[in-house]
């Protein structure tokens, strides 16, 4: 038998008996779809809840580790425990994902190589909404393949208001967790935070820090230094009305070694710092909600290609503002509408000074029609600087009845190039290779239709279960990538070399994806001392490309992945399992004897042994406990088998 399908078979015999880290409720309530607080069943969407808490139990280090094994997200990393990813959901490319923090968009201007950049320790964090599919109705540009919301503890904190109600089930709660771990390659890191709530006030805060020398490369070792630090307050000012603000500072310097490049010469490193500011008021009476959101984002990005090089440098700016109102108009009604305001802008040594302006209204019905059926009209109106006005509409159905629930969504999304995509390389004196930014690069437009079921199975409080099933297809105009242009015809020749090989932005004309998903969830409660837990999915696609031209990366999404995350819990011992198969398009780049294989399968494993009433633990961690050798982009090569050990403290209240 072919030893891929045995890694198939291995990944389900963990996977289906065992389950995901993430307390799984079956019918959780979302705010991702809509930004209204409704089940994920009403919101004719498949939509994946991770709670934050169990990012300590996986064998995980950062946050886009923690999204690699939610079903049907691919991460194609660079480089390990934070240093970059690229987020990929049905087959989109990296920028067609949309990453939110409490409700604002994190999508950088420069580009979206920094999106997994989330700027959020993990102990602040109360859940990841993981929502598929299209968005754009609601979020405007980049919300393609889906979006990835991060939900903090403070801000989706229940508070006492001043007339001595209480908006939730506690007013009291407190939480303090540390953990460290060391291991090969010079590996320290520390999690540590804590969140406290208290009648009219909550407050959280936290550090997340992976360094190590690295494993040796071609050129350098892989080294990394990525550290995150927030803190968050939100208070009740009054019965109605409270206030919440977020600071956050993040700084990853990396090895960077063809991560953007296949040419021998780069042996690169980067430095990315980011700093993140929001400021949130809230005001709630009877049927009427309103919140003004205020987001400002700082990112300084120096990238040096090899110490003979004159270092890229670029500041990046993201200004933004949304104001939500919602309204109940009946029990079966409600309204969200709201006005969206962005800038973006840069000033780089390598693509120059530009600046966006960005504005659009939006309004969403969610209308239930008697017990079972729900229906959301959503549309957007969005403005663009030197682009032009479009509008985004978009409709979900759901049908749900005892045990089964049927659903469907459909419309239309829209991309704006970033700034790397328009003006890459064009502020240099000379360009002897690599990509080329196109400045009269047309916005990406697609639409986007899906339908799916749900089946719920043993929902008891000893054993709950869910399968999902969902078909989806986009259909792409315009879609941006980079291709293989000579320099005869390349459009702009100014600071070119003619010797060079370049790669330019282009508008690839139409790009067809089709997919089929299946998701599952599961809980198994054995006795007092023992649960089964499980997270796994299984995700078909296939896109083709009108055009015969070979783009970069459209064709390095996997054809067929399946990734699990599981956890077994007896007594004070835990065994707690990450995997992934991936079949993909080969790829090879000989100058730097590098390849993209065909096929790989990654497992992860950590065991755990808590005491003192499952306050501390000591554990030993196993990553790619199979020593595999491989690399989600061309050139950039993962770390093998990588062992570790550490204790962790966790305290609640």
């Amino acid at each position: 038998m072919n030893r891929h399908y045995i890694q198939i078979a291995l990944t389900f015999l963990f996977a289906v008996p065992l389950a995901s880290a993430q307390e799984i409720s079956l019918d959780p309530v979302t705010v991702t779809s809509s930004l209204a607080e409704k089940r994920a069943s009403q919101t004719g969407r498949n939509i994946a809840v991770i709670k934050g808490e169990y990012f300590q139990n996986l064998p995980v280090h950062s946050i886009d580790d923690l999204l690699r094994y939610v079903p049907g997200v691919e991460i194609q990393a660079r480089g390990p425990m934070g240093s970059q990813s690229d987020i990929v959901l049905r087959g989109g490319t990296f920028q067609q994902v949309l990453v939110i923090l409490d409700g604002l968009r994190l999508n950088d201007p420069n580009t979206g190589h920094f999106n997994s950049y989330i700027p959020i320790s993990p102990s602040e964090i109360e859940r990841i909404e993981v929502l598929k599919g299209a968005s754009s109705a609601i979020y405007g540009s980049d919300a393609v393949g889906g979006v990835i919301h991060v939900i903090s503890k403070t801000f989706a904190a229940k508070l006492q208001t001043g007339d001595g109600e209480t908006n939730g089930l506690f007013s009291k709660k407190s939480n303090l967790n540390a953990a460290v771990t060391g291991g090969e390659y010079g590996l320290f890191s520390a999690n540590v935070g804590g969140f406290i709530q208290r009648n009219k006030l909550s407050v959280s805060g936290g550090l997340l820090s992976n360094n190590a020398s690295g494993v040796q490369q071609r050129g350098i070792k892989g080294y990394f230094h990525n550290n995150t630090a927030s803190l968050s307050l939100n208070y009740a000012l009054s019965p109605n009305w409270t206030l919440g603000v977020r600071s956050a500072y993040d700084h990853r310097d990396f090895a960077a070694q063809n991560f953007y490049t296949v040419i021998k010469s780069d042996t690169a490193s980067e430095t990315v710092k980011t700093s993140w500011n929001q400021l949130r008021l809230g005001y709630k009476k009877n049927k009427t909600t309103v919140t003004f959101d205020g987001g400002y984002k700082f990112v300084r990005d120096h990238y040096l290609f090899n110490p003979h090089s004159i270092a890229n440098s670029s500041k990046s700016q993201l200004w933004q503002g949304l104001l939500v109102w919602q309204q109940a108009l009946t029990q079966n009604s409600n309204l969200i509408s709201g006005l969206n305001y962005q800038n973006r802008n840069i000033a780089s040594n390598d693509r120059g000074d530009h600046s966006l302006n960005q504005f659009a209204p939006f309004v969403s019905l969610v209308q239930s029609f008697g017990q079972y059926f729900t229906v959301t009209p959503s549309i957007r109106v969005d403005w663009r600087e030197s682009i032009g006005t479009e509008a985004v509409p978009q409709i979900n159905i759901s049908f749900k009845k005892d045990s089964w629930q049927l659903r469907g969504s459909a419309g239309k999304t829209i991309r704006d190039a970033d700034f790397t995509e328009r003006f890459n390389n064009y502020n240099k004196k000379l360009v002897t290779g690599g990509n080329v930014g196109n400045p009269n690069l047309k916005a990406e437009s697609s639409f986007s239709y899906e339908a799916g079921a749900d089946w719920f199975a043993g929902n008891s409080g000893t054993s709950q279960l869910k399968i999902s099933g969902t078909f989806f297809q986009r259909l792409q105009n315009d879609l941006i990538d980079y291709v293989t242009t000579p320099y005869a015809n390349m459009p702009r020749k100014d600071n070119l070399s003619p010797t060079g090989s370049f790669g330019l932005a282009l508008n690839i004309a139409e790009v067809n994806t089709t997919g089929f998903e299946i998701d599952f969830q599961s809980v198994n409660t054995i006795s007092e001392s023992q649960k089964l837990l499980l997270n796994a999915g299984l995700t078909w696609l296939d896109s083709k490309n009108s055009s015969s031209v070979q783009s970069f990366y459209v064709s390095s999404h996997a054809k067929f992945l399946t990734n699990f995350s599981a956890v077994y819990q007896v007594s004070g011992f835990s065994l707690s399992l990450n995997g992934l198969y991936k079949k993909r398009a080969a790829r090879e780049a000989t100058a730097i004897e590098a390849s993209i294989t065909k096929n790989y399968f990654l497992l992860n494993a950590k065991a755990e042994y808590a005491f003192i009433n499952r306050t501390l633990a000591v554990f030993v961690q196993a990553d790619n406990a199979f020593d595999i050798q491989y690399s989600d982009l061309l050139g950039s090569k993962m770390p093998g088998r990588w062992l570790m050990g550490g204790l962790r403290y966790n305290l609640s209240r």
